[in-house]
């Protein structure tokens, strides 16, 4: 059965309009949230950037019945695999299981704040690869002691861990991150329609949820949500050989500089009308994803699930 997420976007809303809105997105009938995990915004105009695990813990106390996940935490760099186990387990006890965590490689626009360098990519692979070894240790309850190419844990212990085991999800771009998945992953997730992402993953043995992002630019007209669309997501323009790549918020900016509203027309559908959303939605469906992530660009948040609620959600369990 296919289910529909809310992405609580961190770059766009405060930490107490994070919760009301996630709060929103269980009255309006999502299945789960998924939260962004960054130091800093990706463009100035987006103007937020909050602890996320913080903001998850009074999630997980203001919803009853939501599910949970972040999208994406890196935990190789900007933090210690052993503190990100930590934080997961207690947001799953807080959230009486309804947490699953999903991890990436990263961006050096986030992993950068605390000096670190910034490795290559078969290097942040094969630092998550640990990181999810060190998780499940962790997570498997008792005194734990690592040493890997890349992190040591010394006899470490998590005192209050859920008894149900915690999914771990991976982000995925391509053939090598899908293999990693298929190694050391419970499910995926991405942010583009690419059927091959489902298909490599379920070929290596998996049948775990496969995540994608959508993102939708709701509005009162076709105009207006291009604005925001342009306004708020023009990174989304290039893809992660770049996104992953640029430092600083002042590089998103001059290198989207020359992005206009009319380039982002392809990716991401604008204004009222549902079924222009709807097309876009189906897309992702079509290449087998079976967990949809909604990311309704800008500040109405409370419009945007309202559509969702009323013009979306009915389509869709009609569909699915």
């Amino acid at each position: 059965m296919t289910k529909f997420g809310y992405k609580l976007m961190t770059e766009e809303h405060g930490p107490k309009a994070l919760v009301a809105n996630a709060v929103l997105a269980e009255k309006a009938g999502f299945d789960f949230i998924s939260a962004s995990d960054h130091f800093h915004p990706w463009l100035e105009a987006q103007g937020h950037a909050p602890f996320v695990w913080s903001v998850l813990g009074a999630i997980a106390h203001a919803t009853e019945t939501i599910g949970i996940t972040t999208g994406l935490t890196c935990p190789i760099i900007r933090y210690h695999p052993a503190i990100i186990a930590q934080a997961a387990a207690t947001v799953a006890l807080l959230s009486d299981n309804r947490f699953t965590l999903a991890v990436g490689a990263g961006e050096r626009l986030n992993e950068h704040v605390t000096g670190a360098a910034w490795p290559s990519v078969p290097e942040r692979h094969a630092m998550l690869g640990e990181a999810v070894d060190i998780f499940r240790e962790l997570w498997h309850g008792g005194v734990s002691t690592y040493v890997g190419a890349y992190f040591t844990l010394d006899h470490a212990q998590l005192y209050d861990v859920p008894e149900r085991p915690i999914p771990v999800v991976l982000g995925v771009s391509g053939p090598e991150s899908v293999e990693l998945a298929v190694e050391i992953a419970d499910g995926i997730m991405t942010t583009s329609p690419q059927a091959e992402l489902v298909e490599g993953f379920r070929k290596g043995g998996k049948e775990g949820p496969a995540y994608a992002e959508v993102a939708l630019a709701y509005a009162a007209t076709e105009e207006e949500g291009r604005k925001i669309a342009h306004e708020r997501f023009r990174f989304s323009a290039f893809d992660w050989s770049v996104n992953s790549e640029l430092p600083t918020v002042a590089g998103f900016e001059a290198a989207t500089k020359h992005v206009r509203p009319e380039d982002l027309a392809e990716t991401i559908p604008a204004g009222p009308d549902p079924q222009v959303h709807l097309a876009a939605i189906r897309k992702y469906l079509d290449a087998g994803f079976d967990h949809i992530v909604l990311t309704g660009i800008g500040d109405d948040q409370e419009g945007f699930t309202c559509f969702f609620k009323e013009k979306l959600l009915p389509e869709l369990k009609r569909g699915t």
